[in-house]
């Protein structure tokens, strides 16, 4: 009985680690160094994509990576590596609608990965 309790309770315990860890989409609004500012996005009542408040993040060993779509699977995948990951070219003059990401944290909530691109509709830019 004790043993039964005692794996249930590991059980649940590993559960509620790897729920933790969060995928989601994003539009990065600012790049300094290794800080990022997002805003998570999420649909609204009226279905719309809707972005919340905006979030600095202190990004330091991040990978930044080219957001590949598996139509197997129908999720984002890490693709190709971005030549400079947060220094690179694409960080320097934002503009005011972001570029268009999905952002991966580990369960502790830090920022692990960001796969640009993906989310927009198609034959738009990834940075609308």
């Amino acid at each position: 009985m004790l043993r039964r309790f005692l794996f249930s309770v590991l059980a649940v315990a590993l559960v509620v680690t790897f729920a933790y860890s969060d995928e989601f989409i994003a539009r990065i609004t600012k790049v300094d160094g290794n800080k990022v500012t997002y805003q998570k996005g999420k649909k609204g009542e009226d279905k719309k994509f809707e972005w919340e408040e905006a979030k600095t993040v202190d990004a330091d060993k991040v990978g930044v990576f080219k957001a590949m779509f598996d139509k197997d699977t129908k999720k984002v995948t890490k693709g190709e590596a971005v030549e400079g990951g947060l220094t690179n070219a694409m960080f320097k003059d934002i503009g005011e609608k972001g570029v268009r990401a999905t952002i991966v944290t580990d369960d502790a909530g830090k920022v692990t990965s960001i796969l640009i691109g993906g989310g927009g509709k198609k034959g738009k830019k990834d940075t609308q």
